[in-house]
């Protein structure tokens, strides 16, 4: 990775409908923190016979003032 952080954030679910606007709920929560700033992130998919699960982990760090 190789850029400091200060803070993780996972975005996680299973659910289909959930899956479907992860997008606008991980754009709202970084609207909601402007003094944040993306360093990295991940994308990981896993699934069973069953189930699928989608997460994002986001790391970051404050912006520097």
């Amino acid at each position: 990775m190789g850029l400091p952080f200060t803070g993780v954030k996972v975005f996680s679910t299973t659910l289909a409908r959930d899956r479907e606007v992860m997008g606008e709920t991980i754009t709202a929560w970084l609207r909601e923190r402007p003094q944040l700033e993306v360093v990295h992130k991940e994308v990981t998919q896993s699934s069973d016979k069953e189930f699928h699960c989608l997460t994002v982990t986001i790391f970051y760090r404050e912006k520097a003032k």
